[in-house]
């Protein structure tokens, strides 16, 4: 008992550390319209400034929306999930709401900066800080991935070794288990289970070759998952809303500016209160991870799912979670189309809502979609593509301050009509689960049939 306190209070400790870490440093560049309007009062880049055409020099700082250095925090702490089982999703999709926390980060620099702390104390404060994600990567994270579904009594730190990295369930890997009649206290010391050899325990009675939260078959190639409906659809379905993001993120400060009349005091307030919603991220993006985890919460005595495999019960919990993330965005846009300054406050709640729910959700359909072992490859692949799709700011950015007269109307509805879009890939993973339901139905149905045909032979013999 002592062991297992240790061991739950280390995963805390893991837990909450990479929250800290999430909160303080991962997505700060998202608060980008706080940080720009301390970077306008300092007359920052004023001299790479075009004057406007009626001489008065007022000229307006395009956007900046990119995050390079946003998602590299991110993947890190991503398998501490994997140390919660049944709350796995919910613990990636918190994690994910940490990160949509940090843009308050640029808050907290205004506020400094209007109480007369220079940005540049302020930055190299931050900086000295970082030296925390040296301590807790080393203490507090292991050497290798994390497996899942996590084997009993795992240990990880600086003084355990390379622990097999089976993704089969504890019951298959050790047979008894759940009678409590064997349980090791170190998967380190069992035979046969270390380093190559851990994939190689023998099948449970019954098994399909799918293990817990992955929606393909562990013997899926890379290039398979990449080529695939599920990942294509999942990739728009992740652009077009990013993109939407972005564009709202980058242009928000000019786009307050224009609502308010160029009232500064008026603008300071609408992004303080941009920056204090996006602080509730932490505790909005769970509610994603709920949806995906419901079924786990009902499952019979016996363990198996309700409707079917887990796999196939987790990637039909993603239908609703990708359809649920489009309803947010889509309402989100179109309380940001509205050109009336206290509907913004709205457009706020929404945007913290929906960006919540397309992260948390973006990690955790990869995870449950397709095999684990390509889980980083496939993030990074989606992360970068749909980060090439987001350079498209930019043009509707000059479209807006050219031809469109600082009017973002035309574009905004543009944007809406291709976030329908990503309706799509809800509906392409509602097909694929009912495709898999009838070839698992198939598959009971022909088992019967073939036993009942080898006993009539037999008999006849």
């Amino acid at each position: 008992m002592e062991k297992q306190g240790a061991r739950l209070a280390k995963r805390l400790g893991t837990l909450l550390s990479g929250l800290l870490e999430c909160m303080c440093f991962a997505g700060v560049i998202f608060g980008w319209a706080s940080l720009v309007y301390v970077l306008k009062d300092m007359h920052y880049f004023e001299e790479l400034c075009v004057p406007a055409a009626n001489g008065t020099g007022n000229g307006t700082q395009g956007p900046d929306p990119s995050t390079p250095a946003a998602h590299c925090l991110l993947p890190s702490p991503r398998q501490v999930g994997n140390l919660f089982g049944k709350h796995r999703s919910t613990i990636i999709t918190l994690y994910n709401g940490a990160f949509d926390s940090s843009s308050a980060v640029f808050l907290v620099v205004k506020l400094l900066y209007e109480q007369g702390l220079t940005l540049r104390a302020t930055f190299l404060f931050l900086s000295a800080c970082s030296a925390w994600h040296l301590t807790r990567t080393f203490c507090l994270m292991p050497r290798w991935h994390i497996p899942y579904p996590l084997p009993p009594g795992y240990a990880y730190g600086l003084r355990c070794r390379r622990q097999g990295c089976s993704y089969r369930t504890h019951e298959e890997q050790w047979p008894g288990l759940g009678d409590g009649t064997h349980e090791p206290s170190d998967p380190c010391s069992e035979p046969g289970l270390r380093g190559a050899d851990a994939g190689k325990a023998p099948m449970g009675k019954g098994e399909s070759g799918a293990g817990p939260g992955h929606g393909e078959p562990p013997g899926m190639s890379f290039r398979a998952c990449v080529f695939s409906k599920l990942f294509f659809w999942h990739l728009m379905w992740l652009s077009v809303m990013q993109l939407r993001h972005y564009l709202f993120i980058g242009t928000l400060n000019p786009t307050l500016e224009h609502l308010a009349a160029r009232d500064t005091a008026l603008v300071s307030t609408y992004t303080n209160a941009f920056a204090f919603t996006q602080l509730c991220g932490v505790l909005c993006a769970p509610w994603n991870g709920l949806i995906l985890d419901r079924h786990k919460r009902g499952r019979s005595k016996d363990g198996s799912a309700k409707g079917g495999s887990d796999s196939l019960a987790d990637l039909r919990s993603c239908v609703l979670s990708l359809a649920v993330t489009v309803l947010q965005c889509v309402a989100f846009s179109v309380c940001a189309s509205v050109p009336v300054l206290p509907v913004q406050y709205a457009t706020f709640i929404l945007q913290v809502l929906s960006r919540s729910f397309l992260y948390g959700g973006n990690a955790a359909f990869l995870a449950i979609a397709f095999p684990l072992e390509h889980f980083g490859k496939l993030y990074g692949l989606v992360m970068g593509l749909s980060a090439m799709v987001s350079l498209l700011q930019y043009p509707c950015f000059a479209l807006i301050k050219g031809p469109l007269s600082d009017d973002p109307f035309y574009v905004n509805i543009g944007l809406i009509i291709v976030i329908l879009l990503a309706f799509v890939s809800p509906l392409v993973v509602l097909r694929e689960c009912q495709r898999r339901e009838s070839e698992q139905e198939k598959q009971h149905v022909d088992s019967p049939s073939l036993t009942l045909t080898k006993a009539g032979v037999e008999s006849s013999i």
